[in-house]
């Protein structure tokens, strides 16, 4: 079967990008290596145990991989931008998880696939889907398979798409013609670097130190938040797009077009979550990404908002 109509197949599954990379080491796990050694990787134990080896190599995943299709799938949508947006009465929930949780929409689709290419090879084959939680260099991969460069702010680029978009893979042990990657074009472009409030953005790496992303706080970290951070998180209770929102390739993005990752709960009032109880925050975001940081997270989150909150009103 021809590459390109398997990705005709992968597209025609619900996904907006499609590409195909070898099932090779990655040589940039090296990179990823050093970033674990420098303490970029904050309190995600995930990322730095017996499972960061694994990512050096897909076939530690799928031992006869020999090709990984790697897709992508919209989720930005016609509301404004967290920059563009300055209630101080309302919370802001990252874009991703105003919607189903992606895994499931993601892996659902790459079943799809994977049971359309049954078809053409009754022969059977092997297969492995990956969604964000494999020990896999997923963003490098999709970069091999040309969805897109790695801008400043460690996000994957599309021409054509920006960067809302979720990433997904089925390693597969047919062999297929890979893709090339496209040349990387943020140029000179900082914006990302000077928007983030927390300066967590490293620049000449492109790269992320986790320990001081507004994502990483309000998600991954389950202790206190340190101090020097909460006045930066501003209404931000779970996760940031500002990298994403300021940055030029998103200008003209395109809207998702699947219902599952439309807005359940848009900017919630502030005063709302702040007198929910655990059962009540189960209800409002179950099978949603914002379950992530627990109820005693989320709750962490909103008592530091509203603390900003009070002191953007009491300033003169």
């Amino acid at each position: 079967m021809r590459a390109e109509t398997v990705k005709e197949l992968a597209l025609s599954c619900g996904f907006d990008l499609a590409g195909i990379a070898a099932a090779e080491p990655a040589d940039e796990f090296a990179a990823y290596r050093r970033w674990v050694e420098a303490g970029f990787a904050g309190e995600m134990t995930y990322l730095t145990d017996h499972r960061a080896a694994a990512r050096a190599d897909p076939r530690h995943l799928l031992p006869s991989a020999r090709s990984i299709i790697c897709v992508g799938k919209l989720y930005n949508g016609p509301e404004p931008y967290s920059t563009r947006f300055s209630d101080p009465e309302r919370a802001w929930i990252s874009r991703y998880a105003w919607g189903d949780d992606y895994h499931r929409v993601l892996r659902r689709g790459l079943r799809q696939l994977a049971a359309r290419l049954m078809q053409h090879f009754p022969q059977g084959f092997d297969w492995r889907i990956a969604v964000d939680t494999a020990p896999l260099l997923e963003r490098e991969y999709a970069r091999r398979a040309g969805l897109g460069w790695t801008g400043r702010n460690s996000c994957l680029i599309n021409q054509r798409l920006g960067s809302w978009f979720f990433l997904g893979e089925l390693l597969t042990s047919l062999s297929l013609e890979p893709d090339a990657p496209p040349p990387d074009r943020c140029g000179s472009c900082t914006r990302c670097v000077d928007a983030c409030p927390t300066g967590a953005i490293l620049p000449d790496a492109r790269t992320i130190d986790a320990r001081a992303c507004i994502s990483y706080l309000t998600i991954e970290l389950r202790g206190p938040v340190p101090d020097l951070y909460h006045a930066r998180m501003g209404n931000h209770v779970f996760g940031c797009d500002i990298c994403q929102d300021v940055c030029p390739w998103n200008r003209r993005a395109p809207r998702q077009r699947d219902p599952a990752f439309g807005p359940r709960l848009f900017a919630p009032r502030l005063e709302k979550l702040a007198s929910i109880s655990e059962q009540e925050f189960a209800a409002m975001f179950r099978g949603s990404p914002v379950m992530r940081a627990r109820y005693a997270g989320f709750m962490r989150n909103v008592s530091i908002a509203m603390s900003n909150r009070t002191a953007r009103v009491a300033a003169p």
